[in-house]
């Protein structure tokens, strides 16, 4: 049976590195084509959607950065960081699959933040 300790340490893991993976990936557009998932939204946008993305991948690198580092904190980050892109991505009326994905996301981060509450990382 699975400790208190080992079930934070996965979601620390996979909310830490997904972030980073996803926000390195905004530069090489090696998983998807990121500028994408803007939709019509991307004309809001006063600069090229491309450059958008990587400043989003940034932000993404030091969400998971930040879950790694303080999961107690990082993980209300990622948690709301993922709310954003699915609120997005319904409002952009397409990859509503996608928005789904990123509520259940939302939600394991929002338990990596309780389970933090719990039995702080040796970490923090």
């Amino acid at each position: 049976m699975a400790t208190i300790r080992q079930l934070q340490a996965t979601l620390r893991l996979t909310y830490g590195l997904v972030p980073i993976v996803a926000g390195l990936d905004k530069f090489t557009n090696l998983l998807a084509q990121w500028s994408d998932y803007l939709g019509t939204n991307g004309r809001l946008i006063p600069f090229d959607p491309a450059v958008f993305m990587k400043a989003v991948g940034i932000i993404e690198i030091i969400a998971g950065i930040l879950v790694l580092a303080i999961p107690r904190i990082g993980a209300f980050v990622v948690m709301a960081w993922l709310l954003c892109i699915a609120a997005q991505l319904v409002v952009s009326g397409h990859y509503f699959d996608v928005a789904v994905r990123d509520i259940v996301m939302a939600i394991g981060a929002w338990t990596l933040a309780q389970l933090s509450k719990m039995q702080p990382s040796n970490a923090e």
